[in-house]
């Protein structure tokens, strides 16, 4: 651990945070004559490159200076008054909780902009690409460092435009309706979650997300905190996404570019849970006790219908499918589409873990979080890489009369597909494991007041959905993995580049670390979750 000041800190923190801003801004002035090189292009994607490496190389740095005997203390703060009347401030810091999230973000940010230095996908003038990319990753790190409600609703709204324009003008067919879709979905939760935030804000007098965490929900009437978990929840969810307010997703993953699906599923889904912890938690605790089971249920579903979902588009099409069932943006097996809803059931596991209301189980959710950003991402980036293969990533077609037999024609890129699957799968030993099993285990103990049997029936149904999940990984596995040797005159398949290899090494390495070395994060943020639900400062 580094020794390093609180003002280098605090420093440290406002640069993770605004660097990226300023790097979309310089990202569309014109590059100085030293750095065009040959190609004003590749100059303005190695800007992107840079900046976010910087960012990386500053989370990095934070990390190492931040004080792992109480991660349970907001760290490396800054708060300025920003509008006197209504008491908004510009109030930073981060704490066990999140950090890693913190990290996560620079991190997928980096391997998103490397990946896309070398394979920039179709569309209109990197400038434009880069300036989003470096904007949206500036709106999630702000989402998990801001801890004022205005703030938060500010940054956790600047990524739909970024993400928006990314889906439309980068994408794939279908792309504008799958874009509309997203930002329709996510601006109407997010006005519902905004009336929620002024309705705690107002009537508890402040917005500082701290001072609220420390009332503990005092102040705030059973009634008022009811509402607001409705409002602000509902808000979240929607960006979780909760079933069945997920419909948004499987398009927007479908259409939109490597690095966009990456972001999306890697960060920008956790800014929804991350919601659920930081601020429903502790500010509207009797709320949430009221909606736990409600929550739930919904994240029970969930697991569920994204497993048999998953299981429906793994299973080889009948005959007679008709091309007018399949959904914008391509078949309905694109193996996009699937990790999609995958993604759905992975989340359930998150939102389970909340709402069982015990440390074991946010513990449980944040890990989830994370490992889900980790696997979820390397999985976008080699359907993405098979898709520029290919020509096309719907799961049929791959598999197709002899099979797209990765172990044979590209083993490298075939043994990290298998990875990949089997640590979404939740393998013991890997990153996936960890997050679902404390899920399920908190669920068969849930916070004094919560009805047990009912909590032992979403138990189980999660453990059903685990075993589907793994029906369906293995079948996809064997599907693209295997099959029979190569037709004559098929030219022979690239095996995994050097930039790709760059990209996914860390994705790959976390997960295994994570996944046997689960302390290092839980030590992180275990006193931070107690600290949290217990409603003190310290």
């Amino acid at each position: 651990m580094l020794d390093l000041s609180p003002t280098v800190m605090q420093y440290l923190l406002v640069a993770v945070v605004a660097g990226p801003l300023l790097g979309a801004a310089a990202a569309l002035l014109p590059a100085p004559p030293g750095l065009k090189g040959k190609s004003p292009d590749q100059a303005v994607l190695r800007h992107g490159v840079t900046v976010t490496g910087v960012i990386l190389l500053a989370a990095i740095v934070l990390a190492a200076g931040f004080d792992h005997d109480r991660p349970s203390r907001m760290q490396a703060t800054t708060d300025i008054s920003w509008i006197r009347a209504l008491d908004v401030r510009i109030h930073l810091g981060v704490d066990g909780i999140s950090l890693p999230l913190l990290l996560l973000t620079a991190l997928l940010a980096f391997l998103c902009a490397l990946y896309s230095y070398f394979k920039m996908p179709q569309g209109p003038s990197p400038k434009a690409f880069v300036a989003l990319l470096l904007l949206l990753e500036a709106g999630t790190l702000a989402t998990f460092a801001v801890l004022d409600l205005v703030l938060f609703f500010l940054a956790f709204e600047t990524v739909l435009v970024p993400m928006y324009f990314l889906i439309a003008r980068w994408g794939g067919e279908g792309r504008r309706a799958a874009a509309g879709k997203f930002i329709l979905y996510t601006l109407l939760g997010s006005v519902i979650m905004l009336l929620g935030l002024l309705l705690v804000g107002i009537k508890a007098g402040t917005f500082d997300m701290v001072a609220l965490a420390a009332g503990g929900g005092r102040g705030l009437t059973a009634s008022v905190q009811v509402t607001a978990v409705l409002a602000i929840g509902l808000g979240l969810a929607v960006k979780t996404p909760m079933w069945p307010l997920h419909s948004w997703l499987p398009d927007a993953h479908t259409a939109a570019p490597t690095a966009g699906s990456v972001l999306l599923a890697g960060v920008l889904l956790k800014m929804g849970t991350y919601g659920f912890v930081r601020i429903a938690l502790p500010i509207a605790p009797d709320g949430m006790r009221t909606l736990a089971p409600y929550l739930a249920a919904f994240a029970a579903a969930g697991i569920l219908y994204g497993s048999l979902a998953c299981l429906a588009l793994a299973l080889p099409s009948s005959p007679g499918r008709s091309a007018a069932a399949s959904p914008p943006g391509g078949t309905g097996s694109d193996l996009k589409r699937l990790i999609a809803y995958s993604s759905v059931g992975h989340m359930g596991f998150v939102l389970l873990g909340i709402a069982t209301l015990t440390p074991t189980g946010v513990n449980a959710a944040l890990f989830a979080n994370i490992a889900h950003g980790l696997i979820t991402g390397l999985l976008f980036f080699l359907v993405g890489a098979l898709k520029d293969r290919y020509g096309t990533a719907d799961l049929d077609t791959l598999a197709g009369a002899t099979g797209a037999a990765l172990y044979g024609r590209a083993p490298r890129l075939g043994a990290l597909l298998a990875f990949a699957a089997v640590a979404s799968l939740g393998l013991p030993g890997l990153a996936g494991f960890w997050g679902e099993m404390l899920a399920l285990f908190a669920a068969f103990d849930p916070a004094e007041g919560l009805h047990r049997g009912a909590y032992l029936t979403f138990m189980a149904i999660g453990g059903l959905g685990t075993l589907l999940t793994a029906a369906y990984l293995l079948i996809v596995v064997r599907r693209v993995c295997m099959g029979g040797p190569r037709p004559a005159g098929e030219p022979e398949l690239a095996d995994v580049q050097p930039y790709e290899l760059a990209a996914w090494t860390p994705l790959a390495a976390l997960t295994v670390l994570a996944g046997l070395w689960p302390a290092a994060l839980l030590g992180l943020t275990d006193p931070a979750v107690q600290q949290l639900l217990a409603g003190g400062t310290q």
